[in-house]
């Protein structure tokens, strides 16, 4: 019974590291913590259906990084059995918008990042991020460089436990936005200019008047302005934050004497 029990320790060691291998065969960068895959980052642009079975079987994974159109409905339920995650961030996902139902097995994850998910696609408006709302842990939140909109941010402002949300390069409208003050629990809110593709006809989805939105968020500590054409006109709306303790004003038109003011 020892020799056995020997043995199939040493069995099961090899295979181990055998699938590790597999792993990075496919491009993955991955960390070990204790002993077991706690961290990847990989580009799934030429995965097949087996590599994502491959991904998947590593359920001991903590923070995910993914990122390739390869990624769609299909292909991400082969991953649901990634349970422990509590980090993940994508780049050009190709999900539907049914296709977001399937982030409720990670009911650990406390950070989401999508960055150009589904661009273009008709198949995606946004109202699959509601399905977020399945995730109790959930506290920060990225959405950025979509051509979504206000669909997405209405789905966006049913996300009541999220503590910091990021925002840029989207399509969203001042009514879009309206959808923010619904956050009743953000502490921290980076917000930027939409995409320049629609023209400069097109309607902005941050400007001066955003403010009066944000001012509503009581509970904000930290808030990001980027993108935008500002002024010292929005000092009584950051007057308006009791809690406000850090300001970022970054790539915007203002003046020095505004600055000076703010």
């Amino acid at each position: 019974m020892k020799l056995f029990l020997a043995v199939f320790g040493l069995s099961c060691g090899g295979l181990w590291a055998a699938d590790i291998e597999a792993l990075q065969k496919l491009g993955a960068k991955v960390t070990e913590t204790g002993g077991v895959v706690a961290q990847v980052q990989v580009k799934c642009d030429n995965f097949t259906e087996a590599d994502f079975r491959t991904l998947g079987s590593f359920t001991t994974i903590k923070n995910l990084t993914i990122s390739g159109k390869t990624i769609t409905d299909e292909t991400l339920a082969l991953l649901t059995g990634l349970v422990e995650l509590e980090q993940l961030s994508t780049d050009g996902i190709l999900l539907t918008d049914a296709g977001y139902k399937h982030f409720a097995a990670f009911q650990k994850l406390k950070s989401l990042a999508f960055f150009h998910p589904a661009f273009r696609s008709k198949e995606f408006t946004g109202s699959g991020l509601a399905y977020l709302k399945a995730l109790p842990k959930l506290e920060r939140l990225t959405f950025a460089g979509s051509t979504a909109g206000d669909v997405a941010m209405e789905a966006i402002g049913q996300l009541t436990q999220l503590k910091k949300f990021r925002t840029w390069h989207t399509a969203q409208t001042q009514a879009g936005n309206a959808n923010l003050a619904k956050l009743t629990n953000l502490t921290a809110l980076r917000i930027g200019q939409r995409l320049p593709e629609w023209g400069k006809d097109a309607p902005v989805s941050f400007d001066e008047t955003t403010m009066v939105t944000i001012a509503q968020i009581k509970t904000l500590e930290s808030l990001e302005l980027t993108e935008a054409r500002l002024s010292a006109k929005i000092i009584p709306q950051l007057q308006a934050l009791p809690k406000l303790v850090k300001l970022k004003i970054e790539t915007v038109d203002i003046s020095a004497a505004d600055v000076e003011a703010i």
